[in-house]
């Protein structure tokens, strides 16, 4: 008899069902940037600046880049475990990953809403 062991954490479940949301808000706001850009009759500085003088437009790219660095997250959460066997330096490269990710997402606010 195969005695099953439960634990409280879902680790696989939550990281796949994150992986798959921020994909999706990834593709929708793809599409979306897309659309907006060949809406423009000429695509220079002043267009581009023009667009992302929206509220809306700000706000969706960083729910955008928020999904980018939780899916990132996820990624090279998972790639660290599965290769990184000594538990000290997997810990410090996920430190490290955290760290950059967090000064990633503080740079995508100041681009978004910094002085300019």
């Amino acid at each position: 008899m195969v005695k099953r062991i439960i634990v409280g954490a879902h680790y696989g479940l939550r990281g796949w069902l994150v992986q798959r949301i921020s994909a999706v808000v990834m593709a929708v706001y793809t599409i979306l940037l897309i659309a907006i850009l060949f809406s423009q009759p000429n695509l220079d500085y002043a267009t581009w600046a023009g667009v992302f003088e929206k509220q809306w437009i700000r706000l969706a790219t960083l729910l955008f880049l928020l999904s980018l660095l939780l899916h990132a997250w996820v990624g090279m959460r998972d790639i660290l475990m599965d290769y990184i066997n000594h538990t000290g330096a997997r810990l410090t490269l996920e430190i490290l990953t955290v760290l950059a990710l967090t000064l990633y997402a503080l740079w995508s606010l100041e681009i978004l809403w910094g002085a300019g």
